[in-house]
């Protein structure tokens, strides 16, 4: 739950680097929470749960997903190849499952070697 919220601390910050482990665990508790609130919303008969959730984290999102790509020590406008049907996403895939830089890049130090909070 800590890389959920530590994603919402850092709202719309796109410098820096994201580990792998930040990106997934934000994005696994994104995917739990949208199917709860999508059964929220069937059983209600709307769609406005589902719709303000997506509104409220894709800004988190991008800047996640930008932070990750940072990481492996690439430009946050590789994102754009997504737009790309199948292949795009393809290869943000492999991008995000990719180890990040070891040492220090353009984007910042490793935040493996960062300090614990």
């Amino acid at each position: 739950m800590n890389w959920y919220l530590e994603a919402f601390k850092k709202y719309a910050v796109f410098s820096g680097r994201a580990r792998r482990k930040e990106f997934w665990m934000f994005q696994l508790f994104n995917i739990i929470v949208s199917i709860v609130l999508s059964i929220i919303d069937a059983a209600l008969g709307i769609q406005l749960l589902s719709l303000i959730y997506v509104l409220v984290v894709l800004i988190p999102n991008l800047a996640i997903s930008v932070r990750r790509l940072h990481d492996t020590g690439r430009s946050g406008w590789w994102i754009l190849i997504g737009l790309i049907p199948l292949v795009g996403f393809i290869i943000l895939l492999v991008f995000y499952c990719s180890e990040g830089d070891q040492a220090q890049n353009e984007h910042g130090p490793n935040p493996k070697l960062a300090p614990a909070y």
